[in-house]
């Protein structure tokens, strides 16, 4: 059953790239296999699947909503949570918001809303006050806003965000992370596929992860 599952995985990669990749997704072109795997959070039979964004990436908006039902799709196997690359350090304004909202259990109610701002209303958050100013404006409450923002907590997190992307070695968003050892994403399918069309490499991602999922599914 398993041989079967990952065979049609591989028919569907090749279908959406017009057969430019090979017959199974390979180590080293559509994922790589990191040398030091990272701990998960997810317990038993469920595959911890982490994907590394940035608010203002155009690619992480056009992932989303194929991301959000693939993850719906795959019910009780995997949990699914998110890291904002700090593009800019440690002083990152997004990485800095997504933490804060996190910190307050917000951010998985708001991240539709924050990536519309950016997307459709062309609205940059890029100061701190921009920040404040979403927050109280969507809702959030500012005291508790303002002392999650500079809590030692988040600062920390912050300060410590670019190191625990280099132990997974990103670099660039959006990249899913599967089970703490593999790596994929859009970039990295198009390394082995160029030219082809960004839509075509959205799905080849996906497809790649249910790969993943059951190779790490298979070994636990």
């Amino acid at each position: 059953m398993r041989k079967f599952a990952l065979s049609v995985i591989a028919f569907w990669l090749c279908s959406s790239l017009a057969c430019a990749t090979p017959t199974q997704p390979a180590d080293g072109a559509e994922y790589k296999t990191l040398t030091s795997p990272q701990p998960v959070t997810a317990a038993g039979k469920k595959v911890e699947v982490i994907e590394f964004f940035m608010y203002h990436c155009p690619a992480c908006y056009q992932l989303e909503p194929l991301l959000l039902a693939w993850v719906a799709k795959q019910g009780g196997n995997v949990t699914f949570r998110r890291i904002h690359l700090p593009h800019n350090g440690a002083k990152d304004v997004e990485a800095h918001m997504f933490l804060a909202l996190e910190a307050l259990n917000l951010e998985e109610g708001l991240h539709a809303k924050i990536l519309n701002t950016w997307h459709v209303e062309h609205h940059q958050l890029t100061t701190d006050d921009d920040n404040i100013s979403w927050a109280l404006k969507n809702g959030v409450d500012k005291n508790k806003f303002i002392d999650a923002y500079y809590s030692f907590s988040v600062s920390s997190k912050l300060n410590n965000l670019m190191r625990v992307a280099e132990s997974y070695l990103v670099n660039s968003t959006p990249t899913l992370v599967i089970d703490g050892r593999y790596i994929t994403g859009p970039g990295l399918i198009q390394e082995s596929n160029p030219g082809s069309d960004p839509r075509d490499l959205n799905k080849a991602t996906l497809q790649v992860a249910d790969f993943l999922v059951e190779k790490a599914r298979s070994g636990k």
